[in-house]
């Protein structure tokens, strides 16, 4: 299948190739077609990594952009076409940065709302007219209530990650987005699963729903060894330097955010010494093409590129990948590392993290399962011993090849016995040496690293799907997190009880164990990582007070009970009702 065959414009064509598509993925052959014509509502279950924002985001543009001239302005700009409810704030920024480079023209303009930040610069975008609102639910029901945002003329309503907002407890607040919508909006629902409680979202408001379903495997990754090191912001150039030097014959694409860091992480580089060079959006095609041709020529050793730039690159025999920061998603991470194991063709793929990106290991954790492991920066003095052993290695490759060329080794014999008459050999040889490898060797083209360990001496705060109607009281969420982990009373803190929720606090290491077995347990209520409190991500509460203290404005409306409880397990009591709406504290191990 190719994007030709999709029914696509010239124009998102051209779009899809200057980014390097190739092929669609098997939930963008499924979602695009349908999508690009009236139909029913679609649930689609896709994993992460699979392309589902482009999936809906290309025929998005594709029917926005053709209907523009006919779309009725409401004071002096066009209706919201298109929402597209995502459950994090990072989520909203990604998926708007990816329709947008998706945009093969001025339309359609987009406007990404989330709590945390400043609510009068998205009143601005808004009032100044968008197509396409990607949001958070509890920022979205802020500006419908205020006014800035008007849904009653929508054509879509895209559901992103559905079931991850119904485990955070966003039920309720969709709901009352839907309620403010048009009766003829087109819903489309992308999830991991398809449960009944996903499909009843839809269900409330048709019973016309198509279902697709992507079967195909997640891209692996299984040729590349993948490690992730902690360092200081500061130190990741030194660190980067230590990892190209400890090796033979580095051959990598160094992973960066931006153009402009592209730019100078290349520029520093070659200040050091090493062949490289940027790719990014802002280069020429032609300046494209000379860059990626010296890389395939390996006349330049480290290629700085963004994600976008690098898109379609198809360069075997890497022998890194290095992600300078943590990519936005898995997905992200997917193709990045993958580009190490082309071919048959084994590879190393490195994951710089620094203390505060360590919150945002987890997810790309839990996607590479036991593959992505710690890895350490490597010593100098190890280094200087690997550059001692390569160059007695390539010392006594030359002496092999002097032996044999008897013509051009006279000049340097002759030399040899002119020096060899004043000196001893190995003052001579030394000396050589120093000439021609004294910056090699040098140990002082290395500083000192800062000591940085978050990797168990932090804390990460979890969010558990069980709360007072459960019966569920500090002490029992105390137990319940012991049972998963067999942590001490001493290390679970923060310990917060809501109606239908909980909060706690645990050291790094035990959470990711304690998500993994909750999930894999089956008997235990979902659990799963939370923004750190007093972040603007901190709670996914459906109660007012919560929503206050998290930025996202308006209380949740009335009227709307807990849908979905927790899975039933030994030792929970049926649900009850009363308790107040505030949190239960509790000191650790209470």
């Amino acid at each position: 299948m190719t994007f030709e065959n999709l029914g696509l414009s010239p124009a998102m064509l051209q779009a899809l190739a200057r980014k390097g598509f190739e092929e669609p993925t098997p939930i963008q052959g499924l979602a695009i077609p349908r999508l690009l014509s009236e139909g029913p509502a679609i649930a689609a279950r896709a994993r992460t990594g699979t392309g589902k924002t482009a999936a809906f985001g290309i025929p998005l543009i594709e029917r926005i952009s053709a209907q523009w001239d006919d779309r009725k302005e409401q004071d002096g700009r066009p209706p919201v076409a298109a929402l597209v409810l995502v459950p994090t704030r990072e989520l909203a920024l990604q998926v708007t940065e990816e329709i947008s480079s998706l945009r093969y023209g001025p339309r359609p303009r987009l406007a990404c709302v989330y709590g945390g930040a400043s609510i009068g610069e998205q009143l601005r975008r808004l009032s100044a007219g968008v197509d396409i609102v990607v949001g958070t639910p509890g920022r979205v029901l802020d500006h419908i209530g205020r006014g800035s945002l008007d849904v009653a003329n929508l054509s879509f309503f895209i559901l992103d990650e559905a079931d991850e907002m119904l485990d955070m407890g966003f039920i309720d607040d969709i709901r009352a987005v839907m309620e403010t919508m048009n009766p003829t909006v087109r819903m489309l629902l992308f999830s991991a699963t398809l449960a009944p409680e996903v499909l009843e979202i839809l269900g409330e408001r048709t019973s016309n729903i198509e279902v697709l379903e992507d079967t195909s495997k997640t891209l692996t990754t299984e040729l590349a060894e993948q490690l992730w090191i902690e360092v200081h912001r500061n130190d990741k150039l030194e660190a980067l330097s230590r990892i190209v030097d400890n090796e033979e014959d580095f051959f990598g694409i160094v992973f960066v955010a931006t153009k402009v860091e592209a730019d100078k992480l290349a520029a520093s580089l070659s200040e050091r010494g090493y062949e490289a060079e940027g790719l990014h959006g802002d280069l020429s095609q032609d300046a494209r093409e000379r860059v990626l041709g010296k890389f395939r020529d390996r006349r330049l050793s480290i290629l700085v590129a963004t994600d976008v730039a690098a898109r379609g690159l198809d360069i075997e025999k890497l022998t890194h990948v290095i992600n300078w920061s943590l990519p936005h998603d898995p997905e992200s991470y997917l193709h990045r590392v993958g580009r190490t194991g082309r071919a048959g063709n084994s590879g190393t793929a490195i994951t710089f993290v620094t203390p505060e990106e360590y919150r945002s290991l987890f997810r790309i954790k839990r996607l590479s399962g036991t593959s992505l492991k710690k890895g350490s920066v490597p010593e100098i003095e190890d280094i200087l011993d690997g550059k001692k052993e390569r160059l007695s290695a390539r010392i006594t490759s030359r002496i092999a090849g002097l032996a044999q060329d008897t013509e051009k080794s006279a000049i340097w014999l002759e030399v040899a016995k002119e020096i060899l008459t004043a000196n001893s050999p190995e003052e001579a040889l030394a000396a050589s040496l120093a000439e021609g490898f004294a910056e090699t060797l040098d140990p002082t083209r290395y500083r000192d690293l800062v000591e940085v360990s978050v990797d168990g001496a932090g804390t990460s705060r979890l969010f558990v799907s069980v709360g007072r109607r459960d019966k569920i009281d500090a002490r029992a969420l105390v137990a319940i997190i012991k049972k998963l982990s067999n942590l001490s009373d001493r290390a679970i803190e923060s310990v917060e009880v809501y109606d239908t929720f909980s909060f706690v606090t645990v050291p790094y290491k035990a959470a990711e164990a304690i998500i993994d077995k909750a999930r894999a347990s089956g008997g235990f209520p979902h659990v799963r990582k939370a923004a750190p409190k007093n972040t603007p991500d901190a709670g996914r509460r459906a109660h007012g007070n919560d929503r206050a203290e998290r930025g996202e404005g308006s209380p949740a409306r009335p009227g709307f009970g807990r849908k979905f409880g927790p899975r039933r397990s030994e030792g929970f009591a049926p649900k009850g009702r009363g308790g107040s709406k505030g949190p239960r504290q509790a000191r650790k191990g209470q």
